[in-house]
């Protein structure tokens, strides 16, 4: 289990990527689902010992990370948002160097690490071939293989999903799911699908803050009653925007469809809205941007 109690970032400029951030993440696939600049990537690499926070601690399990950064190291897999490679170096070899770089001393253990994760990843058909080459499905499937090497404990990946067409996308969630059975996984994303799809349970972080926390199917059924929709021509969407708390838009048939909160029927043609993880998400924002303009 990973215990973050209290964890503040401040940087350098005075901006304040995390504020007083306290969370318990289990054995398990964790979403942590926040937009581009929430401080999601300032929160991951801090887990991941590669900066320290100004305040604040962090356990997983009995190592005080803080404390005995290389202790976590050792049982660490970290797949971040841009990672980089010697693009000109085959799959297999690269990862028998990254294998070296984490210990596995033994030539026949590497073999073994390699030729097991490469498959695990489905990537031996390929193993020849200069990461370079690589797809960006690929090159993520790459990015878990060497994030598995040593049987981590703890396996953090930062926005994976991102650019990736959707079969290679259900793809590496797929494999993501198997992994995160037995380990504990954070998975960081601005994709509400890729935590609705994997995570049992969640957190929303806004504002460098957690905004909400929970197992989606609670946080869904918490915010039923309290977001309504409505289909507009596109002319009236200003004036909506200006009377209500407009959450979401979409075009469909024409149409823009528009998703609003309120914790009462606000009438004017407007229905309930039976709830996804979506607008938990998105109302979730409203409610923070609200607070800060306050």
């Amino acid at each position: 289990m990973l215990s973050l109690a209290n964890v503040t970032h401040v940087y350098p400029n005075g901006t304040r990527a995390l504020d007083d951030v306290s969370l318990t993440v289990p054995t398990g696939m964790f979403g942590l689902l926040g937009p581009n600049g929430a401080g999601k990537s300032t929160l991951m690499r801090t887990v991941a010992t590669l900066q320290t926070p100004t305040s604040g601690s962090i356990r997983f399990g009995d190592i005080d990370v803080l404390a005995e950064p290389e202790a976590l190291r050792a049982r660490l897999g970290y797949l971040p948002q841009d990672f980089g490679v010697y693009p000109r170096v085959s799959a297999y070899d690269m990862l028998d160097h990254m294998a070296v770089l984490k210990g596995v001393a033994s030539a026949a253990d590497r073999k073994a690490t390699v030729e097991t994760l490469l498959n695990q990843t489905n990537l031996w058909a390929v193993r020849k071939k200069a990461i370079a080459g690589f797809s960006g499905g690929m090159r993520q499937r790459f990015g878990i293989a060497q994030a598995l090497i040593g049987n981590p404990a703890l396996i953090i990946v930062d926005e994976p999903t991102a650019g990736l067409d959707p079969e290679e996308r259900n793809r590496f969630l797929n494999l993501l799911a198997e992994i995160g059975e037995q380990v504990v996984v954070i998975l960081s994303t601005h994709i509400v699908e890729d935590v609705a799809d994997l995570c049992p349970r969640m957190a929303v972080l806004a504002g460098g803050r957690i905004q909400l926390e929970g197992a989606p199917h609670e946080l869904i059924e918490r915010a039923r009653g309290s977001v309504w929709a409505k289909t507009i021509t596109r002319d009236a969407l200003a004036d909506h925007q200006a009377r209500y708390t407009v959450i979401s838009t979409r075009l469909f048939a024409g149409r823009t469809v528009i998703h609003v909160l309120a914790d009462h029927d606000p009438g004017d043609g407007f229905t309930p809205v039976s709830g996804g993880l979506e607008d938990v998400y998105f109302a979730t924002l409203a409610r923070t941007r609200a607070t800060q303009a306050a």
